[in-house]
């Protein structure tokens, strides 16, 4: 239901700039969730760019933001994980600790 209602909203937005809503369709597939989807939205409704390719190139960078994001999260997550290890009793008693 999320999807459909930001989809809707899209393809509205689109259509209202006067492109076709098959558009719409294009550019909900390649972002890939609601949230990406509301944000084109929101930048179609403000910017009311000119062109097919100001869309694109508008979509291309919430995706590169949403790349960026992700693995900047799974980065986190590893060096998280990292740190555990060093901090854990396992890794002491079986390597010794050099700090001490």
């Amino acid at each position: 239901m999320i999807w459909t209602h930001s989809r809707n909203r899209l393809a509205a937005a689109v259509a209202d700039l006067g492109y076709p809503e098959d558009l719409a369709d294009l550019l909900a597939k390649q972002l890939g969730s609601p949230k990406a989807i509301d944000r084109m939205t929101a930048y179609l409704q403000q910017a009311r760019p000119g062109s097919m390719e100001m869309i694109a190139d508008e979509m291309l960078a919430i995706c590169a933001e949403i790349d960026a994001w992700r693995e900047r999260k799974e980065s986190q997550e590893a060096q998280a994980g990292y740190s555990a290890w060093l901090n854990s009793e396992t890794r002491r008693k079986k390597y010794g600790d050099e700090q001490e």
